[in-house]
């Protein structure tokens, strides 16, 4: 969902808000993906590096979507994320 944040000039702009996936990667910090944007795949040291680097990946894709005149996906909404246990 977009919604609009004003900045220092008094202009509106737009504020994008999408799901991110945080998971502890095997040799250390996060890997973060967003299920909405295909392809997005960032990473950080940190939990709060992988929450900037996310921020600035989404960023560039989205810019990279309005320069070649694609449609921007909104998401639909707050994910469920839950860990399931199977039995085989």
């Amino acid at each position: 969902m977009a919604f609009h944040n004003k900045t220092h000039e008094g202009e509106r702009v737009p504020q994008f808000q999408y799901t991110a996936v945080f998971e502890a990667a095997p040799e250390g910090g996060y890997i973060v993906t967003v299920p909405m944007l295909p392809g997005l795949v960032t990473e950080g040291e940190t939990i709060e590096e992988a929450r900037e680097m996310v921020k600035d990946a989404i960023r560039g894709y989205l810019e990279s979507l309005i320069k070649h005149g694609e449609e921007i996906p909104l998401d639909a909404g707050p994910a469920s994320v839950e860990r399931v246990a199977v039995t085989i």
